[in-house]
C-alpha cells in the first residue's frame, strides 16, 4: 500500500466494521479485509467501487461487470506494480463486502514518521473524534515492531 502505508511495516490502528456496507465504508476507504487467497491472512487495500458499479477494464478482451449487490473492487495503491504483483481485485476480482473487517484510520512507521491516514471525508470526519480523544501514539510506539 506504498506511499499511503509506506514501504517498511507499519503499525496500524483500524476501526472494526462489524458489518461493512456502503453506509459504514465508503470509496477511498484504506479497509483491511481477508486475503480471498488465505481467509486466515488479511490485507491492507483501497476501496475503489462499491455495488451498481460498472467495471470497465483496459484490456478490450475483457467484458464490462456490473458489481453486485455486496460486492466491492479493491487496489492497491503503489501505482508501480504491474496488476498481477498488487494482488488487488484485477488479480482476484470482486470482493465480498463481508470479507471487509475494518477501515485503517492511522498508521505508525518509526516514531517520528506517523499519523492519520487519508480516506474519504465521510470517514475521516467519522474517525476525527475517535483519534483526538482515543488515540495514544506512545502507547502503539511500545508494541511497535521497526
Amino acid at each position: 500500500m506504498a506511499p499511503t502505508i509506506g514501504e517498511q511495516a507499519s503499525t496500524l490502528l483500524v476501526r472494526k466494521i462489524p458489518i461493512a456496507d456502503p453506509t459504514r465504508v465508503f470509496l477511498g476507504d484504506v479497509i483491511v479485509l481477508k486475503d480471498p487467497d488465505n481467509s486466515e491472512n488479511y490485507l491492507v487495500r483501497r476501496l475503489a467501487a462499491t455495488e451498481g458499479y460498472e467495471m470497465v477494464s483496459k484490456d478490450e478482451k475483457d467484458e464490462p461487470f456490473v458489481l453486485e449487490k455486496d460486492q466491492c473492487w479493491v487496489l492497491a495503491d503503489n501505482d508501480k506494480l504491474k496488476p498481477k504483483e498488487a494482488k488487488d481485485s484485477r488479480l482476484f476480482g470482486p470482493v465480498s463486502m463481508t470479507d471487509i473487517v475494518g477501515r485503517v484510520i492511522y498508521s505508525l512507521r518509526t516514531a517520528v514518521d506517523h499519523g492519520p491516514v487519508l480516506n474519504s471525508h465521510y470517514s475521516m470526519r467519522k474517525d476525527s473524534s475517535l483519534l483526538e480523544i482515543e488515540l495514544d501514539v506512545s502507547d502503539m510506539m511500545k508494541n511497535h515492531k521497526a
